[in-house]
């Protein structure tokens, strides 16, 4: 198994887009989550680049459903707010009939 290091900001952003998964999230595999500091005048915060995975009949219909209005979307990260989210590019689908996606977001801390 591998452990990954990440932020509170990166593991809360994970567990909000498990939840948005809902009953399907034991279908998103996480391939890579990347987080970089960033800052303005006034915040403080990360940039972060999640790559997730949706194997399986199907994935093409759930990964419509999971990124489907995600850039208005509510999430609850304890110490952050969103303050960005977007689907990086297109999904790609692969020979196996899995999809992968990236969702670039900001989170600023409270």
């Amino acid at each position: 198994m591998l452990n990954m290091a990440m932020s509170s900001a990166a593991s809360g952003l994970l567990r909000a887009l498990l939840d948005r998964a809902g009953d399907q999230r034991n279908r998103l595999l996480l391939s890579d989550i990347q987080s970089v500091d960033w800052h303005s005048l006034t915040l403080a915060g990360e940039r972060h680049l999640v790559t997730l995975r949706v194997p399986g009949p199907g994935a093409e219909q759930m990964v419509r459903v999971f990124i489907g209005g995600i850039e208005d979307a509510e999430f609850a990260i304890p110490g952050h707010i969103l303050a960005d989210i977007a689907v990086a590019g297109t999904p790609v689908r692969a020979l196996d009939m899995s999809v992968t996606l990236e969702i670039e977001a900001l989170t600023v801390l409270e």
